[in-house]
C-alpha cells in the first residue's frame, strides 16, 4: 500500500506542478508553455529541488535561498526571457499550485502535502 500511495503522490504532484507552471509560463512568457514543456520543467525542477534540499537544505535561511535559487534556474533554463521572467512564472506557478492543493484539499480528495511546487 505504501508504494502504491508514493506513485500517487508523485502523479498528483507532477500533474500539479505542470499545471502550475503552465499557467504560470503562459501568463508570463506565452511562449514555449505546452504540456510538455511545463510537466518536464516540474519534473526536473522538483529533482533539483530534491538534490539541492540533500546537499544544503540544512543551512538556516541560505539552505532554502539556495533550492528556491537551484528550482528558479531549472525554469530559466526551460523558458526564454531571463532570470526576472523566470522567477515571476515561478510566483505564479507557487500561487496557482497552493491554489489547486487548496481546492483539492476542500474537496477531501488529497493532503495540502501534495507538491510539484516547492513548499506548497
Amino acid at each position: 500500500m505504501a508504494l502504491l500511495d508514493s506513485v500517487l503522490i508523485f502523479v498528483v504532484s507532477l500533474l500539479v506542478g505542470t499545471a502550475a507552471i503552465l499557467a504560470g509560463a503562459r501568463l508570463i512568457v506565452d511562449s514555449d508553455a505546452g504540456v510538455f514543456n511545463a510537466a518536464l520543467t516540474a519534473l526536473v525542477g522538483a529533482a533539483i529541488w530534491a538534490a539541492t534540499s540533500y546537499l544544503v537544505g540544512w543551512i538556516p535561511l541560505v539552505g532554502v535561498a539556495l533550492m528556491l535559487l537551484a528550482w528558479i534556474g531549472v525554469i530559466n533554463w526551460r523558458y526564454p526571457g531571463g532570470w526576472a521572467t523566470a522567477a515571476a512564472i515561478g510566483v505564479v506557478a507557487w500561487a496557482v499550485a497552493v491554489a489547486i492543493v487548496y481546492a483539492l484539499s476542500v474537496l477531501g480528495l488529497v493532503a495540502t502535502d501534495a507538491l510539484g511546487v516547492p513548499a506548497v
